[in-house]
């Protein structure tokens, strides 16, 4: 049984007059990890900004090591053994980085971890071991840049990032790279209690899945974790227990192995009413059509079974059959979905490999052969050569130009570095101008960032869409929507005013008229447990409308604090 090393009791906060939590109380035993859950408003970060002295509270007592504590700021829980890391949210000014060294006398401070906690212009390395330089001469404070990048390294090596990001300037870091950063430098020293404050979302489901087994590493040595997150899967797959903020109230502690998501939504929304828990749980039990059928299959074996002891042997023979057949069938629908979503992932990382080559290797050949034509063609005196050599130098730069589009088209770097909206409006204007058609998109404001084997389905559904209607549709005019809708699912819309479609439109037969782009388009959605319909608009033309659950199933649109 682990020691108690965490004690809330009565913990509130008001701001001003205004109660955002209310007699909160809770323990946490060494080694424990537990998820904090709850909605947009429930009460997450201000707790967090409790526990780790970011702010005072109201009322109630922190007791650490069974000592009440009441922390001034974040240094002295800092030093207690309590570390916190939050969603990475923007750099840290530079300014205010250095006035905080010279008026604290420290790096480790308020300030450089009141967003990222880093420090754009430094490296990833200085970075990571800010404050805990390995020194080579401690006493002339020279430091041991070798054992410096060799621990940076190891760390990136950790989390299947590439070594040479070591030398990297933060600055030059994607947001996903950034919260990695953010998280090596806490786990590369040593505390007592982790607060992880909704960074799950800005990872990749790999490294989501490294971390899942980073905390369970960090459990096993005794650190104590508190996740803060919407995502149940993950916390359902590492936590020991539950807790459930309500409108600033602790409504439910729930050890992780007795309870289910359904219970932890209920609770979660304050109802057990089928059309509040429904929409939020339906990324965690939707069913693929071949689920459907084994449903179908099952509810034949229950007819079976009530009359079962009126029946011959044969009946019982036949029951039994159909109960392996039912069995069988969800294993093989299992082992369909995983190879389908594992060749998936291997075409898009075929396709960035590729793109790379071609990016890193031919274009860049190509580049330095047309710089070598460049010279030559500067001192070649006889005009007939000049201007042969201008006219290979005009080959070479088409080849170059139609070789990038063909990398975008790949793997779009815009989608790594920037997410899915810059991605689709930069795949939207170069499609309308390449083709003369004039397109409208509406992409929601809010639509963020999302985790990324969704934004590239997304990209490649739209991508598959827009070449649908370029082979096939001979429109002039076409509108692109992706919005949230109000129970929290992706909705992509593309229609055009063209040729249309037989209605209703068969899957199957324009497979085997090789239009493979909308079969294409349904495996992919049927992937991410949504929905796909295909209209005739009022004036000609087709809709294509394809709804996919949020990946973030407890809020109507991605949320990143409380």
């Amino acid at each position: 049984m682990f020691e108690s090393l965490l004690q809330v009791e009565n913990l509130s906060k008001n701001f001003d007059r205004l109660p955002v939590l209310k007699d909160v109380s809770f323990s946490l035993a060494q080694g424990e990890v537990v998820g904090l859950v709850g909605r947009q408003g429930a009460g997450k970060s201000t707790l967090f900004h409790l526990l780790s002295g970011a702010m005072p509270s109201s009322s109630g007592v922190i007791r650490f090591d069974g000592v009440p504590r009441r922390f001034a700021n974040r240094l002295q829980a800092q030093k207690t053994g309590i570390e916190i890391v939050y969603q990475t949210s923007g750099p840290t000014n530079q300014f205010d980085f250095f006035a905080n060294i010279f008026f604290n006398r420290g790096v480790d401070t308020e300030i450089t971890r009141r967003t990222s906690g880093l420090v754009e212009q430094f490296n990833v390395t200085q970075n990571i071991l800010l404050g805990r330089e390995i020194m080579k001469v401690p006493r002339l404070g020279i430091i041991d840049w070798d054992r410096m990048f060799e621990t940076a390294r190891v760390l990136l090596a950790e989390f299947d990032l590439p070594p040479d990001l070591a030398h990297e300037k933060v600055r030059n870091l994607t947001d996903e790279q950034r919260q990695i950063v953010t998280l090596m430098r806490i786990l590369h020293k040593p505390c007592r209690l982790l607060l992880l404050d909704d960074i799950i979302p800005i990872l990749s489901f790999q490294r989501q899945e490294i971390l899942r087994h980073k905390i369970k590493e960090l459990a096993s040595q005794g650190t104590s974790v508190i996740i803060s997150s919407d995502d149940l899967k993950h916390l359902f797959a590492v936590t020991d227990r539950i807790l459930v903020l309500y409108e600033g109230r602790l409504v439910a502690d729930r050890r992780t192995a007795e309870s289910t998501p359904r219970e932890i939504v209920e609770f979660i929304v304050g109802s057990s009413r089928q059309e509040q828990v429904s929409p939020l749980i339906w990324a965690l039990e939707s069913y693929h059509e071949a689920q459907r059928q084994a449903e179908e299959l099952r509810r034949s074996q229950a007819s079976l079974q009530e009359s079962l002891e009126a029946r011959t042997s044969l009946n019982r023979q036949l029951f039994e059959r159909l109960q392996d057949q039912v069995i069988a069938l969800d294993k093989l629908n299992t082992a369909l979905q995983a190879t389908q979503r594992r060749l998936i992932t291997e075409r898009e990382d075929e396709r960035k490999a590729l793109a790379r080559e071609l990016h890193d290797q031919v274009i860049q050949d190509l580049l330095s052969f047309n710089y070598r034509l460049e010279e030559i063609e500067s001192l070649e005196k006889s005009p007939a050569l000049r201007e042969e050599v201008a006219f290979i130098r005009e080959g070479v730069r088409n080849v170059v130009s139609e070789l990038r589009q063909m990398c975008s088209d790949l793997r779009p770097p815009t989608i790594d570095h920037h997410g899915l909206s810059a991605a689709i409006d930069s795949l939207a204007h170069e499609w309308a101008l390449r083709n003369d058609i004039r397109l409208q998109l509406e992409i929601d404001p809010d639509l963020g960032r999302l985790p990324e084997t969704m934004e590239l389905s997304v990209f490649r559904i739209v991508q598959e869409g827009l070449n649908n209607i370029r082979k096939h549709a001979a429109a002039r005019n076409v509108r692109l929507s992706l919005q949230w809708t109000s129970s929290a699912n992706l909705l992509v819309r593309l229609e055009d005013d063209g040729q249309g479609l037989a209605m209703p439109a068969d899957l199957a037969s324009l497979s085997v008229n090789k239009h493979f782009g909308l079969v294409g388009i349904s495996e992919r959605v049927a992937l991410l447990g949504g929905s796909m319909s295909i209209d005739s608009s009022r004036g000609g033309g087709t809709i294509l409308q394809v709804e996919i659950p949020s990946p973030y199933p407890l809020v109507t649109v991605p949320e990143t604090s409380s």
